[in-house]
């Protein structure tokens, strides 16, 4: 099992999820996801090709909280008191 600092993305304190990266390869993953909306902006126009560029989005999207939950913190919610 991994120690709290192995951890490339903490829990939140309130509510499910993650928060910002805390190593600096959580904040090359959350860095190149930015890149890959970006060029998906550029490449496919939201208002010209909205499946695609919702489709590219997504993918991103998914591998962004893929990435998250191999590498973060378990997910739970959380009341702010741990």
């Amino acid at each position: 099992m991994s120690s709290e600092q192995d951890y490339w993305f903490p829990a939140k304190r309130y509510g499910w999820g993650w928060g910002l990266p805390s190593r600096w390869q959580g904040w090359v993953v959350l860095v190149t996801y930015l890149v890959v909306i970006w060029l998906d902006t550029r490449f496919f126009r939201p208002h010209e090709e909205p499946v695609t560029f919702a489709l590219l989005v997504a993918l991103s999207s998914l591998a962004l909280v893929a990435v998250c939950w191999l590498k973060g913190e378990p997910p739970r919610w959380r009341w702010g008191k741990d």
